[in-house]
């Protein structure tokens, strides 16, 4: 039984035991580390540990936000799909609204599980960040983490993942907005899809339409016609070999609706507009780094092409882009519009835009490149119809003014965006097309002084040139005249023998 008395002695007796099993396994510890190599001790802990450790019946696939350079479409479908399998249950959300939102957008918050059943399989969804390392400027890396059990793997990859990518994108075209993005905005509008930190982005919110804008119907209709044929040909550029990408030069003065046209396209194919500046682009890699982080169904623009040094005519000596130093080059772009990194995307258009398209390099303008090079001219009479339509509600050319300015049109180059500004004048139609005529009169009276002025130059000079030639006549006649006579004055002296005539005889 046991006593009190005993048990110091007990303590004692354990502690003694204690220490001298303790000092066996540091003896132990101590020669397993001198005699038995690190990679078989690895080995050895390692299956113990399996060993030990019960069998999990689970298997989680992890879903990066990138694939390399790209963007992970299974990560872009997920996040939108997920949003349709938030529960009452869910304890954070993440929910914004911006000035210029309809509704209220609702992401889920890292950390959160969303749970989905399909087809009888609880499958388990986590959104995770991480941060970057090392005071690192990537930004947070981002991915979704699918679980569910092993003997469902094969349902899942073959049925489970193409339904999130197939509702994923009826969703998105549900719920389409067609999206502004350029790598100088500091913040998006929406869920945070913010492409790796590359580009920010706001609701393109530009009312033009192949409607309302003021192009001649049959260019018009030839754009439209353009965008049907591209974006039915997806098999026809697979078959053919191509990249499924469309080029457009629009080429043409300040004020003739260039940009509208491209926000009129995008409205019309709902593709988002990536708007590239190449004065923000240091180098080769730089430009492929920032275009891979686009998207599919996207319109890349770049605007005033002719004002980048690189990008003229290299016989006009563009051989360098913004000093020696810097590594963009123009064979870089062609690469990325028309070489082999021009098939990583598909159902892209790449829109120019110049006010000189002379002086754009030939490597440029070629077929497969910019493939449709489309002239925005001065306003034209059927381009006045539609601003009249749009501005004053003018139809059939109801108006009695309307003959007149379609006369002065025709004879005076004038902008779609000057005569925009005169309809604003006023909403009154006659006094806002009285303010037109006057306007073209005006633009036609000082483009006929200039023309005058330039042929009164022009007159000048040749009536000094004129002068000029008459002067130089009259002393090559001299001269002539002068040779006649001494070679006369030469026959009278052979003539008279030695009878001297005096040279002046003949006024000479």
């Amino acid at each position: 039984m046991f006593s009190p008395t005993n048990m110091p002695q007990s303590v004692s007796t354990l502690f003694s035991a204690y220490a001298a099993f303790a000092g066996s396994v540091m003896l132990i510890r101590s020669m397993a580390n001198e005699l038995i190599p690190y990679e078989l001790r690895s080995y050895l802990s390692t299956a113990i540990h399996y060993l030990f450790t019960p069998l999990s019946p689970n298997i989680t696939l992890v879903i990066d936000e990138h694939c390399g350079m790209s963007r992970n479409q299974v990560y872009d479908a997920a996040e939108i799909y997920l949003k349709t399998k938030i529960s009452p249950s869910t304890e954070r959300l993440k929910i914004g609204k911006t000035p210029r939102q309809r509704t209220f957008s609702v992401a889920i918050e890292k950390g959160e599980v969303v749970t989905d059943v399909y087809e009888n399989i609880k499958l388990k969804w986590a959104f995770v960040c991480t941060e970057p390392q090392n005071n690192s400027h990537s930004g947070e890396k981002k991915r979704f983490e699918l679980s569910f059990n092993k003997k469902y793997k094969e349902k899942v990859m073959d049925r489970y993942l193409p339904h999130v990518l197939k509702r994923g994108k009826e969703i998105k075209d549900e719920e389409k907005v067609v999206k502004l993005y350029n790598r100088e905005c500091p913040f998006n509008d929406e869920d945070g899809g913010d492409h790796g930190g590359m580009w920010g982005s706001i609701n393109l919110e530009h009312p033009s339409t192949f409607d309302t804008l003021a192009l001649d119907p049959e260019l018009k209709k030839m754009i439209v016609d353009d965008l049907k044929r591209f974006l039915g040909r997806k098999e026809f550029y697979k078959k053919v070999g191509k990249a499924w990408k469309r080029g457009y030069l629009l080429y043409g003065p300040p004020g003739t609706g260039k940009s509208s046209l491209i926000a009129a396209m995008a409205n019309y194919l709902k593709f988002d507009i990536y708007d590239l500046e190449l004065t923000s682009i240091y180098s080769n890699s730089d430009l492929r780094r920032v275009l891979l982080s686009t998207t599919n169904r996207s319109i890349l623009v770049i605007e005033d092409i002719d004002c980048n040094m690189e990008m003229r005519d290299r016989q006009q000596g563009g051989d360098e882009y913004d000093g020696s130093n810097s590594r963009l080059t123009l064979s870089g772009l062609l690469n990325f519009i028309d070489g082999l990194w021009s098939s990583c995307g598909d159902e892209r258009i790449i829109v120019f835009t110049t006010n000189h398209k002379d002086r754009l390099d030939a490597a440029l303008l070629r077929p497969g490149r910019m493939d449709v090079h489309i002239n925005m001219s001065y306003c034209t009479p059927q381009a006045f119809s539609i601003l009249a339509s749009n501005y004053l509600g003018i139809r059939d050319k109801n108006h009695y003014l309307y003959d007149e300015i379609e006369g002065l049109m025709e004879s005076t180059n004038v902008t779609p965006a000057e005569v925009a500004e005169e309809l604003m004048a006023s909403e009154n139609a006659d006094v806002a097309l009285e303010g037109l005529v006057n306007f073209l009169k005006r633009k036609h009276s000082e483009a006929n002084e200039v023309k005058s002025e330039e042929n009164g130059k022009v007159g000048d000079e040749g009536a000094k040139k004129l002068k000029t030639d008459v002067d130089e006549k009259k002393i090559v006649n001299k001269f002539i005249n002068r040779n006649r006579i001494l070679r006369a004055a030469r026959g009278v002296r052979r003539n008279c023998g030695r009878r001297m005539i005096p040279q002046n005889f003949f006024g000479i």
